[in-house]
């Protein structure tokens, strides 16, 4: 049983309270109300490593788990209309649209294969990284993501060490490439809908993007070239050779992640100003068409798409599957956290607010970068964004002027540092998950928390004394 039942039995249980769904003071919550969440994130952890076997098999039951772990409780002391309004309201604005757009994405460059016999040396490794990082600003990193990594793991298939370019390429293409406009990451966009200019970013973070993206290509062409040259490193027998020419079969894909790129767009800058009410949940118009579009671009994928194209990707609905089930989890049980870091000073984590101010009350850029960093590798870095632009003032013509280094550490570190875990951004789980069906071993949630602190967080302390002093 999927994740998808409990949820829809404790949506129908507290639906009838919508109406009557009464506010709940975040600043008295207590910090307890993260538990839930917190016992998410170590089953994510933990499970694979220590009971693969029911991980696999039951990893949806156990998100549903931890998700009513939180409702249910939640709904006996504040009451089943709180409860209601709260799951209404993330479900219906945050989780449904995160998930159609991620599906549209996935869906779309999964009808995309790149053809030819891509052979995986470190050179060709390191261009397709370099592609993906200018295109995770463009399509967006899930886009990117599901449009590159089918072709790597192809070219790296006739090598016995494999699962490092995977690591870069979540460091670089399904992160910190998409730093440079709104499309590229969530919390771009975010800031984007609360007035940020289109090309803000790309003016402010360029040189850091660059910094960390020119950094971590090195970095890997050295470690790749390391692994290339051991013996025994390639096989005699290239797995899935391919005599045809480098080209795209699915090509008319590309047109429709034009199409989702534009209705991404258009949500942001259509402001029509008609709401509909659903229960608690206030639904706009242009994020309706945009989500009803999306569903309309996949369908329409999955129509023109030849079977022998998805069949060339070894395409699945695996990876998203489990991203869907396991992130219904995270959107629920981050609620009262975001509630409670939301209520600033008042509540419950008063000391995280209190740590980006300076003692003389001005803002500390270094600290906004370290903290919303460093949540948005636990939490969704979307609402984490969010978080952090209100508590440095929430306008957004000011955080672009006088505030400019202040709306700039906000936003490297939501993006950056969503590569510090698998559970930082949502492309990362998904590029575990493809890859894994493909049969290359992954490391473990800390092995790979291993790797971020080796190697992205002295980064991240270079690029804090050059810009976010």
């Amino acid at each position: 049983m999927s994740v998808r039942r409990p949820l829809l039995a404790a949506c129908f249980l507290l639906c009838p309270a919508w109406a009557g769904a009464t506010a709940v003071d975040a600043a008295r919550l207590s910090p307890l109300w993260g538990v839930p969440f917190a016992g998410i994130l170590l089953s994510i952890a933990l499970c694979p490593l220590v009971l693969p076997w029911v991980w696999h098999r039951h990893f949806g039951k156990i998100a549903a788990g931890w998700a009513l772990a939180f409702l249910l409780p939640f709904a006996a002391v504040y009451g089943v209309a709180a409860a209601g309004s709260a799951l209404v309201h993330t479900a219906l604005e945050e989780y449904l649209p995160f998930l159609i757009l991620i599906t549209g994405l996935f869906t779309v460059a999964g009808g995309i294969h790149i053809r030819g016999n891509l052979r995986g040396s470190p050179g060709l490794n390191t261009a397709i990284l370099a592609i993906g990082g200018v295109l995770a600003s463009v399509m967006g990193t899930t886009g990117a993501s599901m449009l590159l990594i089918r072709p790597l793991v192809r070219a790296n298939d006739n090598r016995v060490h494999r699962a490092h370019t995977v690591i870069f390429f979540i460091f670089i293409v399904s992160n910190a490439g998409g730093a440079l406009t709104p499309l590229g990451d969530p919390p771009l966009f975010l800031g984007f809908l609360q007035g940020v200019d289109f090309f803000w970013t790309a003016r402010h973070l360029l040189p850091q993007t660059l910094f960390l993206v020119g950094a971590l290509l090195l970095l890997f062409y050295a470690i790749d070239w390391h692994c290339y040259h051991k013996r025994e490193e390639t096989r005699p027998v290239d797995p899935t050779p391919d005599t045809r020419g480098i080209g795209f079969d699915g090509a008319r894909n590309f047109w429709l992640l034009g199409a989702i790129v534009a209705l991404v767009l258009l949500s942001g800058l259509w402001k029509p100003g008609v709401v509909f009410h659903l229960g608690p949940a206030e639904l706009e118009l242009p994020g309706l068409v945009r989500d009803a579009g999306i569903v309309a671009v996949t369908l329409l994928s999955l129509k023109i798409t030849p079977d022998p194209v998805h069949d060339a990707n070894q395409f699945s609905w695996g990876p998203i599957q489990e991203v869907a089930k396991l992130f219904a989890g995270i959107f629920l049980t981050i609620i009262p956290v975001i509630a409670m870091l939301r209520a600033g000073a008042q509540g419950p984590f008063a000391p995280v607010i209190h740590a980006v101010t300076r003692a003389d009350g001005t803002p500390d850029p270094a600290m906004y970068f370290w903290a919303s960093g460093l949540l948005s590798s636990f939490l969704d870095n979307a609402p984490t964004y969010l978080v952090f632009f209100n508590t440095a003032g929430g306008d957004a013509n000011l955080l672009m002027t006088q505030l400019a280094p202040v709306l700039a550490a906000i936003s490297a570190g939501s993006v950056f540092m969503g590569a510090n875990t698998y559970i930082g951004n949502a492309p990362n789980l998904m590029v575990k998950a493809i890859v894994e069906e493909r049969g290359v071993t992954m490391p473990s949630f800390f092995g790979y928390m291993a790797w971020s602190v080796g190697i992205l967080v002295p980064l991240f302390l270079v690029m804090t004394f050059v810009w976010f002093r």
